[in-house]
């Protein structure tokens, strides 16, 4: 075979490849940043608070926050791990939902509710980043939709790390369920494109425009929020023009 018909054949494969390179660039990045705790044991790491959330003596309102960490270790190169907060007005504690993998994998359910003071804690050693944030009336009104929406969620029963159904998978889900949250999700969040395997279009997670997505493996995002961002093999690669931001692999926003 002529090496002119090789290289056409192989063109399209061999770009594909490349683009993946590049992508992976960004959970490489990550680890040589020295960003990451590669070393501790997760069972020796902090877990103190970070002081982003209200204290509910002084704050007596309604509060809806929405969080993310790195995952423990190397993973967090790659990845995130998010949690919703919700307090009531009046209320002295925090309800936090989340999933937790292991669960799920030894046949139960994967979605974890606690009743706590501090829903802002370092997630086995890594800051959280405050992804959403309401407080007042307005959190009031989206308490009982987000009850609703975490009630509702399907795969309390399933678990996939890559690319879903995950614990951004389940945040992406409520955020979807209710759109006054308009919970934009870094592309580190690598699982809120999961859909199903039968769901191939959805409201994006901010509820501000749309996507396309084959079960979490490929699709793309353009919505005001999230801008538009291409999402390949679960990594998310894009640019935010409202916030005038790169999405990127591994580092997450650039601005």
């Amino acid at each position: 075979m002529a090496p002119q018909r090789v290289l056409r054949r192989w063109r399209w494969p061999l770009r594909f490849l490349c683009l993946l390179a590049v992508l992976l660039l960004g959970p490489i990045g990550m680890l040589a940043s020295g960003k990451l705790d590669l070393d501790t044991p997760w069972h020796m790491t902090s877990r103190e608070s970070t002081g982003q959330a209200p204290d509910p003596s002084v704050e007596r309102g309604a509060v809806v926050q929405i969080y993310g960490a790195r995952i423990v270790r190397w993973r967090g190169a790659f990845g995130i791990h998010p949690w919703i907060a919700v307090k009531r007005a009046g209320s002295e504690r925090y309800t936090t939902y989340h999933i937790v993998g292991w669960r799920a994998r030894r046949g139960g359910d994967a979605l974890v509710s606690n009743e706590v003071d501090h829903p802002d804690l370092l997630w086995y050693g890594a800051y959280p980043q405050l992804l959403a944030d309401h407080r007042g009336a307005q959190a009031e009104a989206m308490i009982e939709q987000i009850e609703a929406a975490v009630a509702a969620y399907p795969w309390r029963s399933s678990y996939r790390l890559w690319p879903g159904p995950n614990s951004n998978t389940f945040v992406a889900w409520v955020a979807r369920q209710v759109p006054a949250l308009r919970l934009d999700l870094p592309p580190t969040a690598i699982g809120k494109d999961y859909l199903g395997p039968t769901t191939f279009v959805a409201h994006a997670p901010s509820g501000t425009g749309w996507q396309l997505s084959l079960m979490g493996l490929a699709g793309v995002t353009v919505a005001r929020d999230e801008g538009l961002e291409l999402n390949v093999l679960g990594l998310g690669f894009g640019i935010d023009v409202d916030d005038l931001a790169l999405r990127y692999p591994g580092f997450g926003r650039l601005p």
